[in-house]
């Protein structure tokens, strides 16, 4: 029996512009340097942050990212390749228009740098298909699974985004087979 220090992780990512400071849904500041009220689940008060959300707006390099249905598969399929290729544990994938959650086991200290990896490795075959422009956000959210029901509540929480217009994977299927790449639309 080899002994394995890897764990499970349920991992989030977004594309870029997605959740900007400012956001009347709630955001935190890197490392909660600024104190904000509210969260996604209770926003702040209706226009609390509007003059930060419009500072961070005018700072955009682009518009926001919000992947179609074509780019979410070429997303995905390129994510959950370079995770496999790292040694990643892959149970499931979802790619939403402008957010990514995967669940995977890998070792503690690598979860954030293998995403990034992942992203950067979706990117370029994004851009080999004629994206223009940035993909994804900044950094990412790898929260360590604690037990077999929180695995389980993770795995049913990304799979259930395929009612939502996610490209959806998991480890059930074998690899979608290969299809035309789409046609480049501005980036978007």
């Amino acid at each position: 029996m080899v002994d394995d220090d890897r764990k499970w992780f349920h991992v989030t990512a977004h594309t870029y512009g997605a959740w900007l400071h400012g956001d009347p849904r709630g955001f935190r500041t890197r490392h909660h340097r600024v104190h904000v009220e509210g969260d996604y689940k209770n926003p702040p008060p209706a226009g609390m942050y509007i003059d930060l959300e419009a500072r961070s707006r005018r700072l955009m390099k682009q518009e926001a990212v919000v992947l179609t249905a074509e780019w979410r598969r070429v997303a995905g399929e390129a994510m959950r390749e370079r995770l496999l290729e790292l040694g990643a544990l892959v149970l499931c994938i979802s790619v939403s228009g402008q957010h990514v959650h995967y669940l995977a086991k890998m070792s503690p200290l690598v979860p954030r740098r293998w995403t990034g990896l992942a992203k950067k490795h979706a990117w370029h075959v994004a851009i080999d298909r004629g994206w223009t422009g940035s993909l994804w956000a900044k950094r990412s959210k790898a929260t360590p699974v604690k037990d077999r029901a929180h695995q389980l509540k993770a795995f049913d929480y990304i799979l259930r985004h395929a009612g939502q217009g996610a490209w959806v994977w998991n480890f059930r299927q074998s690899p979608p087979p290969a299809q035309s790449p789409p046609v480049a639309t501005g980036g978007l």
